[in-house]
């Protein structure tokens, strides 16, 4: 299957538009130019995060000096850091998502590499955060050691908000991309941080970082007797602000990473409720919340799957005999109990197939079989097998009925009346019995079927083939208006007895009014 004909489906099934080579293409230049915003967005969180601790946060050690140096070495280092961190990012990114552009399936590598992006921009800015750090570590070595641990310590808090903030941003608008290099290849183990990794991340921009710096300022207060009060409380007073800022933005990217997933599983679950088992999510993460969505794909492909051999099985045997085996088993044996049995054989099956050709005999048949499943399936009758141009129909099992009897009395007069009315060119025999018979499954452990064996469906097809010599074309045994209830033993009335076929004791017979 193609990336464009899954990628469609999932589309499709989840509410999203598919997109054709030229919509990837421009997918392609929309992620490059998101994953710069990002870029930007994330830095100017860390330089926020710097300035604060640096001119409002942290005291500054003994030995301070102005900071024109620094000053002067930030507006130099800024923007060549910029044009480094743009060439190097999108020199990462473009063969990443150059398979957008070409129309295609990503590789196996291009995969991985698509899905390493958020990492991948994140580690960026890490690598130009840590160089800022050393370097302006070492410009402020001259003035005192304290310094320049003061400052690039400072600088790597910033980083370190930096890096969270990147990829958290690039997590979540590079998903349109990572869920089309998945939709040919589900994932089977997770790539990138997590749930747990991302809730750390949180952790470390909303509370680490603030916490870090109200370390430093309740260190250096206790250890140097210049730190006022005043700059105690301006730094917490900082901090708190800048934790509820960045936090809430940090916190929010993570939540949506989870609860988005979670809201499209939960109402497609919503929808295999309602019966819609084509429901599939959209697989656009590659930790182990992708692994929960293919997961549920492959859960509603499952039951997909079964309910289509549930229902080609209850096509096949009947739905009442597929429940039963799907919910008891296919053991061998079975239980006696009550049942009525009703056999339909046609008249001139040999002459007819002689003087039609074959799909016209098929097709006519099938004409008769479906009058023959409509009647008795509305009457609770089940099917057992069909026998060429005859059919078995069963009532009382595998579903117990008490009115089993006045149920296949009913069919047999309404299938002849049917018959009569809908298929004049053609003529059938009904016979209807009841009695004690054994039903449950017979043949071998890896090939069974389930059926009824008694009395009663012998008689019914000695009847049957009674009833095709006599002009009402159904005939019943007696016995079975005993069984029946309600008005339906009046629509029926004696009609002598006769020795059947193979049997020795005569069979009192019934015949409709």
């Amino acid at each position: 299957m193609t990336v464009d004909a899954t990628a469609g489906r999932i589309g499709r099934l989840s509410g999203r538009e598919t997109l054709d080579g030229t919509e990837r293409a421009a997918l392609a230049d929309r992620t490059l130019r998101r994953a710069a915003i990002a870029a930007m967005v994330a830095n100017l969180c860390g330089a926020i995060d710097v300035f604060l601790l640096l001119w409002f946060v942290l005291p500054e050690p003994a030995g301070h000096v102005e900071h024109v140096e620094n000053i002067v070495a930030a507006g130099v280092f800024i923007p060549v850091s910029f044009v480094v961190g743009w060439l190097w990012g999108e020199r990462l990114i473009r063969p990443a998502v150059c398979w957008l552009r070409e129309d295609r399936e990503p590789t196996a590598r291009e995969r991985d590499g698509t899905l390493r992006l958020p990492v991948v921009c994140a580690a960026v800015d890490g690598t130009l955060w840590v160089t800022a750090a050393v370097l302006f570590g070492l410009l402020n070595a001259d003035v005192s050691a304290d310094m320049a641990l003061h400052v690039s310590s400072t600088i790597l808090m910033g980083g370190i908000t930096t890096v969270a903030v990147a990829y958290l941003l690039n997590e979540r608008i590079q998903r349109s991309v990572t869920a089309r290099a998945l939709s040919a290849a589900p994932p089977t183990q997770p790539r990138g941080p997590g749930v747990k990794g991302r809730l750390l991340i949180a952790w470390t921009t909303a509370t680490g970082v603030p916490l870090a710096g109200l370390l430093m300022v309740g260190c250096q207060a206790l250890l140097e007797d210049t730190v006022s009060r005043d700059e105690v409380v301006r730094s917490v007073v900082v901090l708190g602000a800048g934790a509820l800022l960045i936090g809430l933005l940090a916190t929010a990217l993570v939540a949506k990473s989870v609860a988005d997933p979670l809201s499209d599983m939960r109402r497609a679950l919503r929808r295999i409720e309602e019966g819609d088992l084509d429901a599939r999510v959209r697989v656009d993460d590659g930790s182990e919340v992708g692994l929960v969505q293919s997961g549920f794909n492959r859960m509603a492909a499952g039951l997909n799957e079964r309910e289509q051999i549930r229902e080609l099985f209850g096509r096949h045997v009947g739905e009442d005999v597929a429940r039963a085996a799907l919910d008891g088993g296919t053991k061998l044996g079975g239980e006696v109990r009550e049942v009525a049995a009703l056999f339909v054989d046609l008249v001139g099956s040999t002459r007819l197939a002689a003087e039609r050709p074959p799909q016209d005999v098929v097709a006519l048949l099938n004409r008769f079989f479906a009058i023959v499943v409509d009647v008795v399936g509305r009457h609770g009758g089940w099917v057992n097998k069909f026998e060429g141009d005859a059919a078995l129909v069963v009532f009382g099992a595998p579903v117990s009925d008490d009115a089993c009897a006045s149920s296949a009395l009913a069919s047999a007069r309404e299938l002849d009346a049917r018959l009569r009315r809908e298929l004049p060119e053609l003529c059938a025999g009904i016979g209807v019995s009841a009695g004690a018979a054994l039903a449950g499954n017979v043949g071998a452990e890896h090939r069974l079927e389930y059926t009824v064996i008694g009395d009663p469906v012998n008689e019914a097809a000695r009847l049957c083939d009674l009833a095709k010599r006599r002009p009402e074309r159904v005939v019943a045994s007696a016995s079975i208006l005993q069984r029946a209830r309600g008005a339906e033993s009046a629509r029926w009335a004696p009609d002598g007895e006769i020795v059947l076929r193979g049997r020795t004791a005569p069979t009192r017979l019934a015949i409709p009014t």
